[in-house]
């Protein structure tokens, strides 16, 4: 028994250790500090053994060109503190007009400044890889922003030469707003935009609440259906190796990519 002013000496053990809880792959996400859909999304979509990391950037609650554009600016800071000490497999920047705004290659420069260890990616990137997975080149593309955003990313996918049937913002200014969407809207609106020419239907934004209502969305068109959350939990877990097939969330998910 212990006693005040005793000194605790610990018998010799051997501890047994295993390759912890996320002994599959580490993913680390570059947040903005607005982002309300994210970080649950990701937690609703991770399969077991594989870890979820995150970090947020400072970000301002208007969504413009000019406040993406100030992202870049602690964009290795930010790698850098995402679990040095676990190494995550990969990091990406999840936000898809920052991603277009700042520039693919630039971003992941950045990230790698900060986590040289990682497979550097961008939100962008992961919604181009799952578009080219599917064999898709004509898509609609639904988002919640404001016209000049819309504007750079039908140019940024025209660059990719995917052929943009139509796209559509909401013209909404805050992440606070984006998250408040309700996944019922989300859908009438994908519904809204769908067209005959279209093989495919992009939600873009990482904000909105849009996995919950992908399948239904499916179901209803015949289309696969890309967002943003989805897209890029799918591409980083290829990128890390892991081919799991996740029900519910669309036809990207059957695909190993």
């Amino acid at each position: 028994m212990f006693k005040s002013g005793d000194k605790v000496t610990s018998e010799k053990r051997t501890p047994e250790l295993d390759a912890g809880k996320h002994w599959r792959a580490k993913l680390g996400f570059i947040l903005m500090s607005t982002d309300l859909a994210a970080e649950s999304d990701f937690y609703e979509l991770v399969p077991d053994g594989v870890g979820v990391h995150i970090t947020r950037l400072k970000t301002e609650d208007f969504t413009t060109n000019e406040t993406l554009a100030r992202h870049i600016d602690t964009m290795a800071e930010a790698a850098a503190r995402l679990q040095p000490d676990v190494r995550p497999d990969v990091i990406s920047y999840h936000c898809t007009s920052g991603s277009i705004v700042n520039g693919e290659q630039r971003v992941m420069h950045e990230i790698l400044k900060g986590a040289p260890y990682t497979q550097p990616m961008t939100l962008v990137t992961s919604v181009v890889h799952a578009l080219h997975t599917l064999s898709i080149k004509k898509i609609v593309v639904g988002t919640p922003y404001i016209d000049e955003i819309n504007t750079a990313e039908a140019e940024f996918f025209t660059t990719k030469e995917f052929e943009i049937i139509d796209i559509q913002g909401l013209n909404l200014t805050t992440g606070i707003e984006f998250g408040q969407l309700t996944p019922a809207y989300i859908k009438a609106f994908a519904l809204e935009i769908d067209h005959p020419d279209a093989e495919a239907i992009f939600l873009s934004c990482s904000g909105i609440r849009a996995i919950e209502v992908i399948q239904e969305i499916e179901d209803a068109t015949g289309k696969p259906v890309i967002t943003s959350n989805q897209a890029q939990m799918w591409s980083c877990l290829r990128r890390a190796g892991i081919d799991d097939e996740i029900k519910g969330y669309g036809k990207i998910f059957e695909l190993p990519g």
